[in-house]
């Protein structure tokens, strides 16, 4: 049996530059990556499945339209001959959240695959079903910090970022990625004004990235409070929360995030919201 991490992505910044010709939007993101998520088991064999469990299992889905099975019917078109399996999916992170949990789950089957076919990780058939099966899943084959841009195929170098302890917060409301990007009302071939995103040094400080990180947005947060509410709620506890440095929604929601200095302010912080809001999804996380 083999066993790999689906952690969850965190968009620490999300620009939409427009939308393109071919109706995919234009986005500029810096994206990083929590200690925590999903766990996905592989064992091989003859027919492909899928067995799920974990906390937030009964919204995920275990039909033909999960990304783990849609990504490893895929890879097995393009290479004759690959060797499927049995997958175990131990689902912890919350669904439809903007916290790339089905891309991730997806990235982390053909990591799996791809070890148990002696693959190379970056083999370009491997890359391109990533791209094939959703805009995300490409920077969660390496789950590790740096710059996506285009419609998430096109990636930058991996960024070592400093110590950032991080409180990850999900309010239980499900939001649909669709019409908050709807909500934006933009035709093919439009553009949308908003300013630059700042440069992100390989090896940034801590107060380097806060400074470039607070000169930038979430440009789908909006859009998706209206649809969601709550997430008005979530982001005002957040920037409440004693040692908050900076909070912003992550995706289109309804995921938001706290930044802190040390560990120590956001554990409180964490168990204070969890005090107050018991049903919450609320985790406490180092984000890379």
């Amino acid at each position: 049996m083999l066993t790999t991490r689906a952690p969850a992505k965190i968009n620490l910044t999300l620009h939409v530059l427009g939308r393109r010709e071919d109706g995919y939007h234009a986005l500029e993101s810096l994206v990083a990556f929590s200690g925590a998520g999903d766990t996905l088991s592989f064992t091989p064999g003859d027919a492909l499945s899928l067995e799920i469990s974990g906390p937030t299992s009964s919204a995920a889905g275990a039909g033909d339209d999960n990304l783990v099975l849609r990504a490893a019917r895929r890879l097995a078109e393009e290479i004759s001959g690959l060797r499927l399996g049995r997958f175990r999916l131990e689902k912890r992170l919350p669904v439809a959240a903007g916290v790339g949990g089905g891309s991730s789950d997806a990235a982390a089957a053909l990591r799996l695959l791809a070890k148990a076919n002696h693959l190379a990780p970056d083999d370009p058939r491997i890359v391109e079903v990533a791209r094939a099966v959703g805009s995300d899943v490409p920077v969660c084959l390496d789950p590790r910090a740096r710059m996506m841009r285009g419609a998430g195929e096109t990636l930058g170098q991996p960024i070592r970022l400093p110590l950032l302890p991080a409180v990850l917060l999900n309010p239980g409301a499900p939001v649909a990625t669709g019409p908050v990007f709807a909500a934006l009302g933009l035709q093919p071939g439009a553009l949308r004004a908003g300013a630059a995103h700042a440069d992100i040094a390989a090896r940034p400080s801590a107060d380097e990235l806060l400074a470039a990180l607070a000169k930038g947005r979430n440009d789908l947060e909006d859009a998706a409070c209206l649809q969601a509410p709550v997430i008005v709620d979530a982001l005002a506890m957040l920037r409440g929360a004693r040692g908050s440095r900076l909070a912003r929604m992550s995706g289109s929601g309804a995921t938001c995030f706290a930044l802190f200095s040390t560990r120590r302010e956001a554990v409180r912080a964490a168990s204070v919201i969890r005090a107050q809001h018991p049903g919450w999804w609320v985790k406490t996380a180092v984000l890379r």
